[in-house]
């Protein structure tokens, strides 16, 4: 089974990061990590790869820089990486992505694509989605738990009530939540291997994508700063004073 796990480089929280002034986007260096959310993911791909013979590629998109986020899912037990850069993809917005993401899966080939189900630095939630819809598959979100058999796919999909039992034929897409696995540490001999393992880097226009950003940053502020509350004692009337403060901000 060839499975195609979606990984996203991002700048590491532990340290300071700016922003352009004149794109107002982030600036992203040569130095990036994995986003955390999506080792969930590479440990989702290796288990099911482990338990059918199959294989782990890694899909990427953005500034490859150093790759030490993709040389540590690499070092997990991937087996290879794809990865899109192009200075054009710069500040793409979610559908560029799953274009650029679906071109490249169908490059590579998939039975399996296994997608976070967002990204620390963007959080939009959709991307996985558009890209089942791109590539004319089964989106399967959300999912707590992943097993593959006979050509199918079941999941536990996450609700607020529980979980729904989602069952689909391959190929598809499914997006894993944080926690459905515990994802492995990388040992030091996969941090040697990972050094070896081939890695492929196309442009958009190795993937025949051409490219229209659908969004700009006009400006950036910083956020408020939070005003200080109010102490009120409550003699008996303390409800009436909530009463006013909700409707002071139209809740009622």
């Amino acid at each position: 089974m060839r499975i195609l796990v979606c990984v996203k480089q991002i700048p590491d929280p532990a340290n300071p990061s700016r922003f352009d002034p004149v794109t107002h986007r982030l600036v992203r260096t040569e130095d990036q990590i994995l986003d955390d959310t999506d080792r969930y993911g590479v440990e989702m791909g290796l288990r099911l790869a482990e338990a059918s013979g199959g294989t782990v590629t890694l899909l990427s998109m953005g500034p490859v820089g150093r790759a030490q986020g993709i040389r540590q899912a690499l070092a997990m037990g991937a087996d290879q990486a794809v990865m899109v850069e192009d200075e054009a993809l710069e500040g793409a917005d979610a559908l560029t992505t799953a274009r650029i993401l679906a071109a490249a899966a169908r490059h590579t080939g998939f039975d399996l694509v296994i997608c976070g189900t967002e990204s620390t630095d963007g959080y939009s939630g959709v991307v996985p989605q558009m890209m089942a819809e791109l590539l004319s598959v089964a989106a399967m979100t959300y999912a707590t738990s992943v097993e593959v058999a006979d050509d199918q796919v079941t999941i536990h999909r996450q609700t607020s009530a529980g979980y729904d039992v989602v069952v689909s034929g391959l190929p598809a897409v499914v997006s894993v939540t944080a926690g459905v696995v515990e994802p492995r540490y990388p040992t030091f001999r996969g941090i040697m291997q990972a050094k070896r393992k081939p890695t492929e880097t196309l442009s958009a226009d190795d993937l025949g994508i051409s490219i229209s950003i659908g969004q700009e940053v006009v400006a950036v502020s910083p956020a408020p700063e939070r005003e200080a509350g109010v102490i009120a004692e409550d003699e008996g009337e303390g409800h009436l004073l909530i009463v006013e403060k909700l409707r002071e901000v139209k809740v009622i």
